[in-house]
């Protein structure tokens, strides 16, 4: 079995907090989602998480106006400069103060960032360039009296107006000119959280939390003000008028008067006038500037919007609601959702995958069960009839129903077809189900409590209760029905497995006895064998044929995590974290996977007993139990700082309030502040074999085979760069131009070189390609064949491309479905143009046909007139 997974997709989770961006295409959106900043794609309807990791949470990100650089810059000020095209980390860099916003300037030269109460311009490094240190700093503009908290460049990218807490916007040219200050605009009287330059830059908007909007344009000439801006300033051709000789003076003053609530972010359409703004009461308006009129104002969110952004066009609206992890895009003009996305409110408990390997099924503590599509990545429905923590969630055999069970008492069977609850299960008094599982025929349910210690059944299609399994002392923690025989497994924290033999007249119990409280247990794909991991980190074998043990397993030092925060103990030495409670066999059944409540997942292998890989779910030391040894300089004479509760110095009022309630969350309530933490509470397989899913305390992880890792021998070369492939597709190396060109994935040479190709030579590339790049090349097909006017030309590729490697491509469809469809589109698209140019053809021919029959008639006439 293949062990080459890599992370490929971040599900569950869509937005926590920071800025939310558009692409300079206006396509797609990106959301930082935790350390990790995720990608939807509006028009293709698919999303994507990068692989890279920031330190801690994502703070601030920015995206060059080329779409080539991508930064992210977490909350100690860390930042990450990455290749946005191919998702690779260029440089790591540390600001060494938390940054609030950045910005890269119009051309794309200079990037601006917060830096307390001090600005900073660094020069935009080359990605093509490979550079020891590439950050470069221009210059530090000082002069605001508290935190900044916002950077808009001018259009010409010559100057930049900041906002600060000091109540202020302040205007600075990027290169210093003689006898030139910064210009103060002040007369707010709260935080100014933004201000905005007009498209023709002589008006300037600044809008404060308080929600007041200022309109600042240029003084009239007879107009006098302090005494430091009655000084004349010399005029010469070199300098900017915008800024060295324009006086600016508030011209209006507007008001959005929405009562008993605060600005939170803001943002402005420059071409259109359009200005944006979202309230701590889930409400945004919009408001048509210099005129101020508003457009409308909606509500879309039941807690306070966090970030607000509009893509190039100005239709498309994006909304992040940091509280309830909502994502939302809107088009105003049409008054309708492009994208409606929210992930699990709190912790996802449990996961399984349909039988197809295309959907999964999530389910959390805030009582939803949500289902996603694994291609796409989007959540397509969310159930919410349970009125507590889900704790189990199951596929049926066929995939059209899922079942869970809760901890409010009850078993619901979802019909995935018409989206409904068709059944709900309870037992005859009230408990607890902690676990299920469903038979393979799908016609009957069990679920283990955790208050009674017993196992009921139910059937699917009457709902009646079959049967109750007594026979354990304590909480039933897992179930599973074997795949071939009709044997149901049971294990509990009374250090026992029961296999019930449920369906026979006898109802033989066989039960296994171990050294520990049962937490998770597996059958094998084909029934034989059964694994059980216990508290004391052991996974235990048992034949179901032989009835015995067959191998154990230690697993203790493979899932230690790491050290907590609040630990007295090193993680080596804390029990808390050494112990499996999820178990998953691999599609071919040769393989484990385990995790637990540690940052790691473990895949083991079962005849040789002997750990082959181990994955580390999040590098995030935002999370508890990620660091294997507690930084020293963060512990000071009043504990470590990180326990110590610092809400009290949140701006906003609702932020500093504690509202927590005994009972409302996990963790010790002793402390003096509680941290989530880095574990994994269930783990599977996808049925093909090809990916597994981790449900974290950060969403639902994904993992893939990387096709990638296949030995190319491109890359031992470090020259690769746009003249290389152009050398090479000059010397007519046409495969080796072509991979070249996908290595480096940079669009516009890529094209070049794959027109280049001559038509002669398309099959012999193609049939020499490595699979590896057959689905890129069949998506560059299928958007040069959708955009361009070579038709044959396009379709030799396509042909030649499933011709060579249509099996390699059938028996990855699901994969490439997306794809598929692409292309699809693209042939059927210009299918109609053909057909309809031939329909128009025929019928221009059929016209002249008949033309040149009457003149023929009409010359014949003539000739022989006597004919008629």
């Amino acid at each position: 079995m293949k062990a080459n997974f890599k992370f490929s997709n971040l599900c569950g989770t869509v937005y926590q907090q920071g800025n939310i961006i558009f692409t300079p295409d206006g396509n797609s959106v990106l959301s930082p989602v935790g350390n990790r900043v995720s990608v939807f794609d509006l028009v293709n309807n698919k999303s994507f998480t990068f692989a890279f990791q920031n330190r801690k949470n994502i703070a601030a990100i920015a995206l060059s106006p080329d779409g080539n650089i991508l930064i992210s810059v977490d909350d100690d000020g860390r930042a990450l400069l990455v290749n946005f095209r191919r998702g690779v980390v260029l440089h790591h860099f540390n600001f060494k103060k938390p940054v609030n916003a950045v910005e890269f300037s119009p051309n794309g030269s200079f990037i601006a960032m917060t830096h307390e109460s001090h600005v900073q311009v660094w020069k935009t490094p080359n990605h093509l360039v490979r550079e020891f240190a590439p950050f470069i700093l221009h210059r530090t503009y000082t002069g605001h009296h508290d935190e900044v908290l916002s950077i808009e460049w001018s259009p010409d990218s010559r100057c930049f107006i900041t906002t600060s807490k000091d109540m202020t916007a302040r205007l600075y040219t990027l290169d210093p000119l003689d006898g030139f200050r910064p210009k103060t605009f002040a007369g707010h009287k709260n935080a100014v959280i933004n201000a905005y330059f007009s498209s023709d830059s002589k008006s300037v908007y600044t809008v404060s939390r308080d929600g007041a909007v200022f309109t600042w344009r240029a003084k009239a000439s007879d107009d006098h003000s302090s005494d430091d801006e009655d000084q004349r300033l010399d005029t010469s051709t070199s300098r900017d008028p915008l800024v060295a000789d324009v006086r600016w003076g508030i011209h209006q003053r507007h008001y959005f008067n929405q009562p008993n609530t605060k600005v939170v972010c803001s943002t402005f359409h420059k071409s259109s006038g359009l200005l944006i703004v979202g309230f701590s009461s889930g409400v945004f308006g919009l408001w048509e500037m210099p005129t101020f009129t508003n457009v409308h104002t909606l509500s879309i969110s039941q807690e306070k919007i966090s970030s607000v952004a509009v893509n190039t066009s100005g239709e498309w609206l994006a909304f992040g609601a940091r509280k309830l992890g909502q994502l939302l895009v809107w088009e105003w003009q049409s008054e309708s959702y492009i994208l409606k996305q929210q992930g699990h409110f709190f912790d996802v408990n449990t996961l399984a995958y349909s039988p197809d390997g295309q959907y999964i099924a999530t389910g959390g503590d805030d009582g939803k069960v949500k289902l996603w599509n694994t291609r796409s990545g989007f959540c397509i429905i969310t159930f919410s009839q349970h009125t507590a923590s889900v704790s189990s969630v199951q596929f049926a055999s066929q995939g059209q129903v899922l079942f869970s069970a809760s901890l409010d008492g009850t078993v619901r069977a979802f019909d995935l077809v018409r989206y409904r609850n068709f059944r709900t299960l309870t037992s005859p008094s009230p408990v607890q189900f902690s676990c299920l599982a469903v038979d393979p025929s799908g016609e009957v349910i069990t679920a283990g409590s955790t208050d009674s210690f017993e196992v009921f059944l139910w059937s699917v299609q009457t709902g009646k209760l079959l049967d109750v399994l007594a026979g354990h002392e304590g909480p039933v923690s897992s179930l599973a029905f074997s795949p071939t025989t009709n044997v149901l497994a049971s294990g509990s924290w009374d250090k026992a497995v029961r296999v019930w033999d449920v369906f026979s007249r006898s109802h033989a119990v066989e039960p296994f006895q171990l050294n520990a409280d049962v937490l998770s247990l597996a059958f094998r794909p084909d029934g034989q064998e059964l694994v059980v991991s216990t508290l004391d980190g052991q996974l235990t074998f048992f034949s179901t044929e032989l009835s015995k043990q067959t191998n154990i397993i230690e697993g203790r030092k493979d899932i230690s995590g790491g050290r907590k925060v609040d630990d007295r103990v090193a993680a080596s030495n804390n029990a808390s974290s050494k112990a499996f409670t999820s178990v998953a066999w691999s599609a071919d059944g040769s393989c484990v996977l385990a995790g637990g409540n540690s940052k790691y997942v473990a895949l083991y292998d079962t005849r040789e007993g002997v750990l082959i890989r181990r994955w580390q779910i999040s590098e995030n030391l935002s999370l508890d139990g990620t660091e294997e040894f507690l930084d020293s300089r963060r512990v000071t004479e009043a504990g470590n700082i990180d326990l110590i509760d610092d809400r009290g110095e949140a701006s906003d009022l609702e932020d500093r309030i504690d509202i927590s309630l005994p009972g409302v969350q996990r963790g010790d309530f002793s402390k003096r502040r509680y941290k989530r933490e880095a574990r994994t509470k269930c783990i599977r397989f996808s049925p093909t074999g090809l990916a597994w899913a981790a449900a974290s305390t950060e969403g639902l992880l994904i993992y893939s085979v990387d096709d990638g890792l296949s030995f190319d021998p491109f890359d031992l070369s470090i020259e690769l760069t746009p003249q290389s492939v152009l050398a090479t597709l000059q010397k007519q190396s046409y495969l080796e131009a072509l991979v070249m060109a996908f290595r480096l994935n940079e669009k516009t040479v890529l094209n070049r070189v794959y027109e280049a190709i001559p038509y002669e030579e398309i099959r012999l590339v193609v049939r020499q390609l490595p699979t590896t790049y057959v689905p890129r090349l069949l998506g560059v097909s299928a958007e040069v064949l959708e955009r361009g006017p070579r038709l044959e030309w396009g379709l030799r590729w396509i042909r030649e491309l499933l011709s060579a490697h249509g099996r390699w491509i059938r028996e990855r469809s699901v994969e490439l479905a997306s794809v598929l469809r692409e292309v699809k589109r693209a042939v059927s698209a210009f299918e109609g143009i053909v057909a309809q140019l031939c329909d128009e053809n025929t019928a221009t021919l059929a016209y002249l046909i008949d033309q040149s029959r009457v003149k023929e008639d009409a010359e014949m006439l003539l000739d022989n007139p006597n004919a008629r």
